[in-house]
């Protein structure tokens, strides 16, 4: 079975993880609005994915009126 023999170092684990730090985001520009996104993810601003709308936003929902 496998067992340490003595404990590791704070600062030995952390050189061992020094390559698992997260990279840096790849924005893009959304084609409709132009706001940036993630690549491969439904733009936030308009709700638009590859060139239509997939999700309403919520200045297109009048909550008044599905309330009467």
């Amino acid at each position: 079975m496998a067992v340490p023999k003595s404990k590791v170092t704070r600062s030995r684990r952390g050189l061992r993880r020094s390559h698992h730090a997260l990279g840096p985001s790849n924005p893009n520009e959304c084609p409709n609005c132009g706001e940036l996104r993630r690549p491969h993810h439904v733009c936030g601003a308009c709700g638009h994915y590859d060139g239509r709308e997939v999700v309403s936003t919520a200045e297109e929902i009048d909550l008044d009126d599905e309330a009467a």
